[in-house]
Order: C-alpha cells, then sequence, then structure tokens
C-alpha cells in the first residue's frame, strides 16, 4: 500500500512538472521562432552577398511561426490540466490557503468536529462535481467537437475536458485520504498554508527585530 501510495505521489509531481515544462518549451520556441526570422531579414539587409539563404532562413522561420496557430490552444489545454492535477497536488502538500482564524481559537477536540465538517463538505461538493463534469464530457464525446485549432491533430474537446472529472477524482482520493488520517489522530483535517505565519517567519529571517517586536 505504502508503495502504491509513493508511486502515486511521484506520478503526480512528475505530471506537474511535465505540464509545467511542456507550456514553457512551446512558449519558447513559439516566441523564438515568432521573432529569430527578423535576425535574419536584417542580416540580408546588411550582408546583400549573403541575402539569397538569409531572406531563405528567415522565410522558412517566419512560415513556422505562421503555422504555429496551435500553440496558443495547446498551451492552454497544458495549463487546464496543470491546474486541476494542482488540486490534488495542493491538499497533499499543504499548499492551498486556508481561513481559519477563527477555528484556531477552539479547543483540540472542537477543532476535530470543524475539521471532519469540512472535509465532508469538501468531499461532497468534490463528488458533485466529478459527477456533473463527467456528464459535461460524455456530452462532448457525444458530439464529436474538434478542439480549436488542434483538430487537424485529431485532439478532441472531450480529450482536454477529460482532466475536469479525472482531476475531482484525484481530489476525491486526497480527501478520503486526509479523512482517514484525521480520524486516525494522525492529521487535523486539511493541512492549509498559513501566509500570515509564512509571511511572519520571512520577515524573522530577514528583520530578526520583528519577532522581537511581534511578540512585545
Amino acid at each position: 500500500m505504502k508503495t502504491l501510495l509513493n508511486l502515486w505521489n511521484h506520478l503526480e509531481e512528475g505530471l506537474v512538472a511535465l505540464f509545467l515544462t511542456a507550456m514553457t518549451l512551446i512558449t519558447f520556441v513559439y516566441v523564438m521562432f515568432n521573432n529569430l526570422y527578423v535576425v535574419f531579414y536584417a542580416g540580408a539587409d546588411a550582408f546583400p552577398a549573403l541575402e539569397g539563404p538569409l531572406f531563405a532562413i528567415g522565410d522558412v522561420l517566419l512560415d513556422t511561426a505562421q503555422a504555429m496557430t496551435w500553440s496558443s490552444a495547446l498551451t492552454r489545454a497544458c495549463f487546464g490540466w496543470l491546474i486541476f492535477l494542482g488540486i490534488s497536488y495542493g491538499i497533499r502538500t499543504g499548499a492551498h490557503i486556508g481561513v481559519d482564524l477563527l477555528v484556531r481559537t477552539f479547543s483540540a477536540p472542537l477543532r476535530r468536529v470543524c475539521s471532519i465538517l469540512v472535509l465532508l463538505v469538501v468531499l461532497g461538493y468534490a463528488v458533485l462535481m466529478m459527477v456533473s463534469s463527467y456528464d459535461w464530457v460524455a456530452a462532448l464525446h457525444g458530439a464529436g467537437l474538434g478542439a480549436e485549432d488542434l483538430d487537424e491533430f485529431h485532439v478532441m474537446q472531450w480529450h482536454i475536458a477529460m482532466i475536469v472529472p479525472l482531476g475531482f477524482a484525484l481530489v476525491i482520493a486526497r480527501l478520503v485520504e486526509a479523512f482517514v488520517l484525521t480520524m486516525r489522530g494522525e492529521q487535523n483535517g486539511l493541512q492549509m498554508a498559513d501566509e500570515a505565519a509564512d509571511a511572519l517567519k520571512l520577515a524573522t529571517d530577514v528583520h530578526p527585530d520583528v519577532s522581537k517586536e511581534s511578540r512585545s
């Protein structure tokens, strides 16, 4: 079981890194082709003896840039997949922002009850979103619509949209994991990020006098 969990964690991190890398590379290549041809055109004007090959290279770069209309659509698709994979990743790493200033003032047993209630509410929402988005993807599959600027590569709209129910399924799995750990007393609900504490720690690291002033 632990091996499967570690495999899942590494796969999740790998996919997040993959889509971040893909978005960066696609954008970089498009910008490079979209601007590099100007260099060769300028070089052809500056060196008339080489204008033939320089203009030829510039034309190739310009044609490639104009043909890359799919790059923006593919970047958006990667961003969408990154978002819905990142939700479950954020739950595991405690990256989501928590609004729990009032709850922190409660006693430990009451905080545990609140954590369980929050987990149940969020779990119910995630189930509702997964079912609804699955129906949406099924409708797109039945319609057989191609994705904008990606249909030439036989990418359909449902291929991109399927990450929504899949992402919420991963969220449900993470919430169930958090619920089990909370019931065992090994975790206190969703481990949310505390921006105030992080900001205070950062300020303390930079200016040690801040911690003294906050205690006084």
